[in-house]
């Protein structure tokens, strides 16, 4: 990695004084030499990096801060991969350290990934420089890379049904109709115990991102599911869903998502099924339905407006059908 560091540096500084420099042929010639060399930088032979500790200190704080384990991680793999590369002492890394970091790994990576590698690391830095333990911030001009918003693909109601028919056992068919009449992440539905199901109220009591706590409602069909589902175990587990197979234990999300992707198999549902899709349809569902974007924000346990404008998108056949409204 530090090869390609120094390649680009000196590709950088020739392409300043030559404008007219054949920089593919100039590379190769760089890779070829170098690559019988091994180059380390002189802070890593001299000065200790301290970003692990500082980025142990930062997790700690995010997570006083109510950051879920699983966003905790993912900030940590990324850390750890950016400290691998990036050997300094967080107040000798440059804004040139960070592109040039950022240049490396974007070769074989997606936008939006990219994209949270830049939040992950403004967010870092940003804390950082807050905290006084940096003077300057490098991550000040670095720019968040513009990520394109494609239209999310909702089921429709017909396949919706087919999901239904596809169901073999009572737990699939409350599994099924509770996602997607709660409209819960994932995370949300794995967490859910017994307790916090209200029948005479038809709603749930779920704990969302950041620790904060929020009702979703049942429908008709995930309170009939649900009380037969009940009736029918014979566990006594408080998790909601339980593996089929004694000894009984909360039902996992890998679990979860095999379950409702086999449902779209047997369904012969062409499009990806997975658990978020349908809290998806249901906000695409419920907009078409009239249901305001306030009201599905809440539903949704959404902190930022924007995230739930997403699924005001619409596709081009309710265009069509709201065109044809007009009386001209």
């Amino acid at each position: 990695m530090l090869s390609e560091e120094v390649t680009i540096k000196i590709l950088g500084k020739l392409s300043l004084g030559y404008p007219g420099l054949d920089q593919l042929k100039v590379r190769n010639i760089l890779d070829e030499v170098l690559s019988n060399y091994d180059i380390c930088t002189k802070e890593k032979s001299l000065v200790q990096s301290d970003l692990p500790e500082r980025a142990t200190m930062y997790l700690t704080v995010k997570k006083l801060d109510g950051l879920s384990k699983k966003t905790l991680y993912n900030y940590k793999l990324h850390l750890q991969r950016f400290h691998e590369y990036v050997l300094k002492p967080v107040n000798f890394i440059t804004t040139t350290d960070i592109r040039i970091y950022l240049a490396q790994i974007s070769k074989n990576k997606k936008q939006s990934t990219l994209s949270t590698e830049v939040s992950i690391l403004k967010s870092f830095f940003g804390w950082m420089h807050d905290e006084e333990i940096i003077e300057k911030n490098p991550m000040k001009k670095i720019k968040q890379p513009k990520v394109s918003k494609r239209l999310r693909s909702a089921l429709t109601i017909e396949e919706v049904e087919l999901l239904r028919d596809a169901c073999k056992t009572t737990r699939q068919r409350a599994l099924l109709e509770t996602l997607y009449s709660t409209a819960c992440r994932l995370d949300e539905i794995v967490k859910l115990n017994k307790d916090d199901i209200s029948f005479n109220t038809m709603s749930a009591r779920v704990v969302g991102k950041g620790d904060k706590e929020r009702i979703v409602y049942l429908s008709s069909k995930s309170k009939i599911y649900l009380e037969k589902y009940f009736h029918e175990r014979i566990d006594s587990n408080e998790a909601l869903f339980v593996t089929s197979r004694i000894p009984f234990k909360r039902l996992g999300g890998r679990s979860i998502q095999r379950e409702i992707n086999n449902l779209g198999k047997l369904a012969r549902i062409e499009k990806s099924i997975h658990p978020h899709i349908l809290r998806h349809s249901f906000a695409t569902h419920a907009l078409q339905s009239g249901m305001t974007l306030d009201t599905i924000q809440r539903i949704l346990g959404h902190t930022d407006p924007s995230t739930t404008q997403i699924y005001s998108e619409l596709n081009d056949s309710t265009v069509q059908q709201e065109y044809k409204k007009l009386n001209f």
